[in-house]
C-alpha cells in the first residue's frame, strides 16, 4: 500500500509529495518532518517547489502553545482592518493559518539556515513536555518568516496541512510537518509534472483520496 511506503520514507526524513484532490486546490505539496530539517532541505524547497514554505502543526500541540487562527486575530480586531479577515477559501475551506514566526537566535530570519533553524526549534518545541506557551513566548518572535498552520483534522477539512499531519500520526511522529506548495509557470505544477519529479527524485507521490479509501 503506498501510504506505507509514504509513512516507511518519514520515519527516514525523506521527503514525500502529497496531492490534495482535483477537486480543491489541485496542488501538489512537498513535505517532511520538522525533525529532519536541514538548511539544503529549504534550500530545496525554495528552489525546486517555490511556495511558501510552512510549518504544520497538529491541533493539541498548538493549543498547548497558545497559537490561534489568524482569521481569529483579525476577528478580534477592534480595527477596521478585521473586515479583512477570510472566513472561506475559493475551494471552500477555512484558512489554516496562525502566525509567522521566527526563532530569536536568528538574524533576518529569511536565509536557508535561519529558516531550517526556527523550524528545527519548533520542533524541539513541540517534543517538549513543558509550558509550552511559555517557551514559545520566551524564545519566538512575530512577525517572521516561517507560516505557522493549524491542523483543522482531516475529518474536518481536507487540505494538505491535515493529510500532512495525519500521515506523521500514521508514522508515529509528533505532528510537525513542513509543507511547500510546487510551482509551475504562473500557477500550481500540474500532477503529471508533480508525479514526473516524485519518480525523477525517488520520493513518493499520494494523493488525499488513498487517505480515506
Amino acid at each position: 500500500m503506498i501510504i506505507n511506503d509514504a509513512v516507511a520514507q518519514l520515519r527516514k526524513g525523506s521527503m514525500v509529495l502529497i496531492y490534495d484532490g482535483d477537486e480543491r486546490e489541485g496542488e501538489a505539496d512537498i513535505i517532511f518532518h520538522a525533525k529532519f530539517v536541514t538548511p539544503d532541505k529549504i534550500e530545496k524547497l525554495r528552489k525546486e517547489a517555490g511556495g511558501l514554505i510552512c510549518l504544520a502543526i497538529e491541533p493539541m500541540i498548538a493549543k498547548r502553545m497558545g497559537l490561534v487562527f489568524y482569521t481569529d486575530i483579525l476577528a478580534s480586531s477592534d480595527a477596521e482592518i478585521k473586515e479583512m479577515e477570510c472566513t472561506k477559501t475559493a475551494y471552500k475551506d477555512k484558512p489554516a493559518f496562525s502566525i509567522p514566526v521566527n526563532y530569536k537566535g536568528v538574524y533576518t530570519g529569511i536565509t536557508d539556515n535561519d529558516r531550517a533553524l526556527t523550524i528545527k526549534k519548533m520542533s524541539e518545541l513541540a517534543e517538549n513536555e513543558g509550558d509550552l506557551k511559555k517557551e514559545l513566548i520566551a524564545d519566538f518572535y512575530s512577525p517572521g518568516h516561517v507560516f505557522l498552520l493549524i491542523g483543522r483534522g482531516i475529518e474536518n477539512r481536507k487540505g494538505h496541512t491535515e493529510l500532512a499531519l495525519e500521515l506523521a500520526k500514521k508514522a508515529g511522529l509528533k505532528g510537525v510537518m513542513v509543507l511547500c506548495e510546487m510551482l509551475g509557470k504562473g500557477k500550481a505544477l500540474s500532477k503529471e509534472n508533480a508525479q514526473k519529479y516524485a519518480e525523477e527524485n525517488g520520493f513518493v507521490f499520494l494523493e488525499g483520496s488513498e487517505f480515506y479509501d
